[in-house]
């Protein structure tokens, strides 16, 4: 029987994957209608950075008005994951590990965030180092909760998909490294393209939790009735 007191929290992962998916590229097609950066295809022509699309202008708005409230969602997101995976019956170190890696990789891109559109020694480390520990961060959260799933006997099959959708997150992040030491003309080319795919890679796992989420019947309870 579901408890009356419960509610069912998958839309607040298809927010946490939608969001920050769907304000790059309105910032991208803004900055591209008020001049700021010349129309392409970010994913393969690498004629913008993600960052380069929210300095300027309208986008400059949108993108903190949007990735705030999107850092706040993420947090609530990884901590629910674990809540999540104890329900499933999990029994793996994501369960205390995601709630803790998700809250640094939340406050992470809420300082980036913060820092974009502003210059100075301090916003250029803040925002540097915002960036990488998001990217970072949130790939690992979804690698554990991946695996984790992987050895569920009733969940294996989306967790063998969620982890090779991992593996290909990371061979496209080591192939940037690769390129970066062999070839670092090409790769100062090529690397806005890099942190696009891997910025869609990561929301689509997002999104994909999601599905799992309302898939499973995941409920929340707040309050007592």
């Amino acid at each position: 029987m579901t408890d009356p007191n419960s509610v069912r929290l998958w839309w607040l992962a298809l927010a946490a994957g939608l969001i920050p998916l769907l304000t790059i590229h309105l910032t991208f097609m803004v900055s591209v209608l008020e001049g700021h950066v010349s129309f392409c295809i970010p994913y393969w022509d690498s004629c913008t950075s993600i960052s380069k699309t929210g300095r300027h202008g309208t986008s400059y708005f949108i993108f903190k008005g949007a990735m705030l409230p999107a850092a706040l969602l993420g947090l609530l997101f990884w901590w629910f994951n674990g809540r999540w995976l104890r329900q499933l019956g999990v029994r793996s170190a994501a369960i205390v590990w995601v709630p803790w890696l998700g809250l640094i990789a939340s406050a992470a891109l809420a300082a980036y965030t913060v820092a974009l559109g502003h210059e100075g020694d301090g916003f250029n480390l803040m925002r540097r180092t915002g960036v990488v520990l998001y990217l970072s961060l949130t790939f690992l959260c979804e690698l554990l909760i991946s695996a984790a799933l992987r050895e569920h006997p009733v969940w294996r099959g989306e967790g063998k998909w969620l982890l090779a959708l991992c593996q290909l997150t990371l061979a496209i992040g080591i192939l940037s490294v690769i390129l970066n030491g062999v070839a670092p003309g090409f790769y100062s080319r090529t690397d806005d393209a890099f942190e696009w795919v891997f910025a869609l890679l990561i929301n689509v796992h997002a999104l994909m939790l999601a599905r799992l989420w309302r898939k499973s019947r995941f409920r929340v309870r707040f309050w007592v009735g």
